[in-house]
Formats: structure tokens, sequence, C-alpha cells
């Protein structure tokens, strides 16, 4: 989608994430939760549906929901359960346990490390359902030669959390599943594990002339398996419905399948009300009112989440909280050693370049060992104290990262010994003597030509010159 696509218009974007909670068992029975099991062997006859099997609710995936409410800052509740009816085959009972208008946790909202704050409408439970397989005809009912129905996921736990439509684009809505994923594998109550499907997302999509405050008619886009289909989807949708309105036609309220193969979007069915589904309160369960007692203790026992975090490193170094390194870092969970540089005294600023940079690059080409925060400490120290040149300190870094080990030891092995202060000043004095017609213009105020000389003084040592020393070195000198 080129600017010139979206001229006049404003993309308006909601999401409705599903995330399975990491419970032993199923919300209303006692059947196993858990992935890949052969199919149909997590069942029984409540999560099947018989005659005469009553529910009951599993008090560890309350609590793991009112960490995701209190996690969002969502005000947690009394509620109560629905019973929300439909007919298809994966709910053997036709029709699905969830919460409708009164659900456990409302009007939250999410800091994304951007600094924006998206909305949380709620965050409300329900059962999943089983999942179905079409066999042949691209993967969907229509063409399939049969299908194929697994319900050992039916009856499964979910925390369903609903976005207000707040995100203006595809990257902010890649950037709230990042963080949010971030947040519900913080509290321990996902896994977070989208290729397993324990985390799926639904994205409304629509939009509005520019300067309009009303929403426009949405779509709503499912079968996305990952953010880079999240965001693939929001551009294609986005684009149809303005050559729809740009034509002269009306978007029509609708769900619609995104495609991976060919990167559109398709027309599955019109979009259901609330009255489609023709709620009506669960007779078997009694409402839920979490004790504030309990709600304080589950609150009290969360972990740091991503937004502090990130204003903690942000604070350390000395720099915005809404930074890409920032945001990196915390993102692969190398901010702790950042903060045990700060314990340390060392320089967090530098540490925080070396972990966004080279480490974060090593993590996403090869993997790296566990580093250990003490000896990580210790190589910051080496290069900001000169006895490594910045070069000298990432080649160290890397093995160190790789295979562990300690950093001073590294460096002999390398061949990396401090360069000491009189062998600089002779390759100063050297390099000056080289280049007297620079160095006449830089000691006339010059200072441009810094990096001249520092990049003959390196090129003259080998490398092996603290860049860092060579360049106070050469202002002095200059001042003389």
């Amino acid at each position: 989608m080129s600017d010139d696509t979206l001229s006049g218009w404003e993309v308006v974007v909601g999401l409705e994430v599903h995330c399975e909670l990491r419970t032993e068992t199923k919300l209303f029975c006692g059947c196993r939760n858990v992935f890949g099991d052969e199919p149909n062997t997590n069942v029984c006859p409540v999560c099947l549906g018989l005659p005469g099997s009553l529910p009951v609710l599993n008090k560890q995936a309350v609590e793991y929901a009112i960490r995701i409410g209190r996690a969002l800052h969502c005000r947690v509740q009394p509620s109560m359960f629905h019973r929300k009816n439909y007919f298809y085959p994966d709910m053997p009972k036709d029709f699905q346990i969830s919460q409708y208008d009164v659900p456990v946790n409302a009007d939250g909202w999410l800091e994304l490390p951007s600094g924006k704050r998206v909305g949380i409408v709620r965050a409300h439970m329900e059962e999943d359902t089983g999942k179905t397989t079409h066999v042949g005809g691209g993967g969907r009912i229509h063409g399939a030669a049969h299908s194929l129905v697994d319900y050992n996921r039916a009856g499964v736990p979910l925390v369903e959390i609903v976005s207000d439509p707040d995100m203006r684009s595809a990257d902010e809505a890649r950037d709230y599943v990042d963080e949010l994923r971030a947040i519900l594998v913080a509290t321990g109550a996902s896994d977070g594990k989208m290729e397993e499907g324990s985390l799926r997302v639904d994205c409304n999509v629509s939009i509005r002339p520019q300067g309009s405050t009303a929403l426009g008619t949405r779509c709503e886009i499912k079968n996305m398996n990952s953010l880079r289909s999240l965001g693939r989807a929001i551009v294609y949708e986005a684009s149809r419905q303005v050559e729809v309105l740009s034509s002269g036609g009306s978007v029509v309220q609708e769900t619609r399948h995104w495609d991976e193969a060919d990167g559109r979007t398709h027309a599955m069915r019109s979009k259901e009300e609330a009255f489609d589904y023709r709620y009506f309160p669960e007779p078997d369960l009694v409402s839920l009112a979490p004790s504030q007692e309990w709600v304080r203790a589950v609150e009290d026992a969360l972990p740091v989440l991503p937004a502090e975090r990130r204003r903690r490193v942000a604070e350390a170094a000395g720099v915005q909280a809404g930074s890409e390194p920032v945001a990196t870092v915390v993102r692969l969970g190398l901010d702790a050693l950042v903060m045990a540089t700060v314990a340390a005294k060392a320089d967090a600023a530098l540490a925080l370049r070396r972990l966004a940079n080279e480490v974060a690059g090593q993590l996403a080409e090869s993997g790296v060992h566990d580093i250990d925060p003490d000896a990580f400490v210790r190589l910051v120290r080496m290069e900001h104290d000169g006895e490594l040149t910045s070069a000298q300190a990432r080649t160290v870094l890397k093995d160190f990262v790789a295979d562990g080990g300690d950093p001073k030891a590294i460096a002999r092995q390398l061949g990396f010994e401090a360069m000491g202060s009189q062998e600089l000043a002779g390759a100063v004095e050297t390099v000056i003597s080289a280049n007297p017609k620079e160095w006449e213009r830089f000691s006339c105020g010059d200072d441009k030509l810094v990096g001249f000389f520092v990049g003959k003084v390196k090129a003259a040592t080998g490398g092996k010159a603290d860049l860092r020393a060579a360049t106070e070195m050469l202002r002095r000198r200059r001042g003389a």
C-alpha cells in the first residue's frame, strides 16, 4: 500500500487476541490441557457436552485471567458466564461458555514501546473450540473433500483481549501484539506461541477520511498466524476498502479470511452480531466474584512488566524509553545485563549499545551462550577504560557471547594488548608529521578533520589504538 493509495484516508485498527492459558487441565473439566497429543484423546463427557455432565470452573484459570487483567491495568470485577450458541462442528455441544456483557476484566490499557497507549475494552474468559481441518480445497471448507475435527482443544481455557480501535497502521498493530505477547509470557499466564495456536489474532480494519472522527464500516480478518501475516493483511484490507469507496461502492461488514499464499483477504460470511449468538446466562455456573484480597495478592505477585523494564533501562542509560535500542534489549530479555552494569557502576550507555547492536544481531543469526552478567560488566569496563578499542571489544564480545569465558583471557588469546600512552603519542606525532596541511587546518579550528586524523591513527596502529584516547590527545596537541 503506497502513500498515494491512502492519500486522504486514515486506517483504523482494533484487535481481538485469544490467548490460551497455561493450566494443567481444561476450563470446566479435568482433561489435560496440552498441545500436540493424539487427536481426540483429551476429551470427556463435560467437554464433549454429553447429557447429564456439569461444568466445574478451574480456579487456576481464574487466577491467570486476573493476572492478565491487572497487567493490562483493567478493573477486575464480579462477572458471569453465558452460553454463546452457534452450530459449527468445532463445539460438540453447539454452544461455547463465554462471558458476554459482564466480563471479569474491563477498561484497561497497554503501552506500546513508542509510549502510545492502546485502550483495552475487556479481557474476558471463555473456553476454546476444537480444531477443524479441511482436507483439500486449499484448506477452506468450500471445495474441501472432507473435514476432520480434533476436540482436544475444545474446553481449553482462553482469555480474549479486545482492544479499542486505537491503532492507525500495520506497524502499530504488530507492536501491540508483540507487546501483549511479552506481557502474557511475563505473567506466566500463557506461553504466547502463535505457531502452536495458543495466541491467535483477529483483526478489525476500517478506513475513514482524514480528519473524520466517525468510524467506518469494519471487516474482521481471520487466519493470521504470524506478525508478518497480520501486517500484510491490514495493508491489503485497507487498500481494498479504499478502492471500494473510491469507486463509489460501500464496504460491507463481514468476516474475511486471510490467504497467505495469494496475499489477499476473501469474504467468508456476514459479520455476526450479539443477537445472532442468542446469549443467555449459563445455568450450570454461579457468578464469578473474586475477593479484593485475592485480586491484590495476584497483583502483588506480578513480575516487572516490559513497559517498566524499558523505563528502567532508559533511565540507566540516559536515553528515551521509546528508543529502538531500549525496545530491542527488553524484547530480547537482555535488560538484566544493563541493570547489572548499573549495579556495578559501569557504563550503562555503552552496555546498551553493545547489547542492542552486536549481541542482538548475533542472537538473530546464531543464538547466544548464557551470558554471565559479571563477565559482561568486566568487558564493558575494559572498553570504557581503554584496555580494548571499540573494534577489539566487539571482537571479544562476539567470542564471549558465543562460548562464554573470561573476557581478559579471550583478549589475550586474540593478541589484543593495551597500547601504552607513549606508543599512542608516537603514532599521533607520526600522523601529524605526515599530514601537515590537514594539521594546519585542524589547528585553525576545522574540527571536522578530527575524524581524518583518528582514522589515520587507527590505520597506523593496526586498529590497536584507543580511538577515544587518540581523539583527546589530538585535541590537547592542537591546544599546545
